[in-house]
């Protein structure tokens, strides 16, 4: 459905985003990797609670909420899935970046969870990943990768993958329940999105 122009009512309890879609169909330019002390390790077979705990403390304040409302039946199913790659960014010891890739579809990938905690956005940390997360996407064959972002995501995200090479190709308007609401987020994540009851 397209909605029409002007202004578009969202019911109370709901929470509505607009989605970018970025992609990229060939190899970007290499990118230098900014002064810092991090490394990326992989996590096969992923503890649940490691994930849901990294999940939040590097997506909470952007409501990232769809695999906190997962069962744990659910979440096994996919981030154990034969195709599918789990990475943290690791600083001092301590997880604080989570990567999360998809290589079911022949011939793409995508970066379904990029971010890392609060205390790294702006210190290159994000760089860092991104570098080691196209060298992975683009490792075997893959003609396409692609992410998308959200309006509730940080103000710098688009900038950040546009800077990456990633190519805006589509854009969507997501309504969801607001989870702040049924007590999958904390009431006080994302201050930049009202909560309207």
């Amino acid at each position: 459905m397209i909605l029409p122009d002007g202004y578009s009512d969202i019911p109370a309890g709901k929470i509505a985003a607009i989605v970018a879609h970025l992609e990229m169909t060939a190899r970007p330019p290499h990118r230098n990797d900014p002064p810092g002390a991090w490394i990326m390790r992989k996590v096969d077979a992923a503890p649940l609670d490691w994930y849901r705990d990294l999940y939040r403390r590097v997506g909470e304040e952007w409501l990232w909420f769809s695999r906190a409302r997962m069962t744990d039946a659910e979440l096994a199913a996919i981030i154990h899935a034969p195709g599918i790659e789990i990475y943290a960014l690791v600083v001092g010891g301590r997880d604080e970046g989570l990567l999360e890739l998809d290589f079911r579809h022949p011939g793409q990938c995508e970066l379904v969870y990029f971010g890392v905690t609060a205390g790294l956005i702006g210190t290159g940390a994000a760089r860092f990943l991104m570098n080691r997360a196209l060298e992975r996407a683009w490792s075997g064959d893959v003609r396409r990768v692609w992410v998308h972002t959200c309006t509730f995501d940080h103000p710098s995200a688009v900038a950040f993958y546009q800077r990456s090479s990633f190519i805006p190709f589509r854009r969507q308007i997501e309504v969801a329940d607001d989870p702040r609401l049924d007590g999958t987020l904390s009431r006080d994540a994302a201050k930049h999105v009202p909560i309207i009851e």
